[in-house]
């Protein structure tokens, strides 16, 4: 859950940077997808320290 989260988390972000940088459509895809990969990554990291400290 807590990848899908940041996932979304990102996708948001990132189409919010690339709105107030003043993208268009395409820029805005791109950011979302980057944001969204690099918040997932620390989701997944998240998730994986927060399983082995509870084994």
């Amino acid at each position: 859950m807590i990848v899908i989260g940041g996932f979304l988390l990102g996708m948001l972000l990132g189409i919010l940077q690339a709105r107030r940088l003043g993208g268009k459509a395409a820029d805005m895809a791109q950011y979302a997808v980057g944001y969204a990969i690099l918040f997932a990554l620390i989701g997944l990291f998240l998730t994986i320290g927060i399983d082995r400290m509870l084994r």
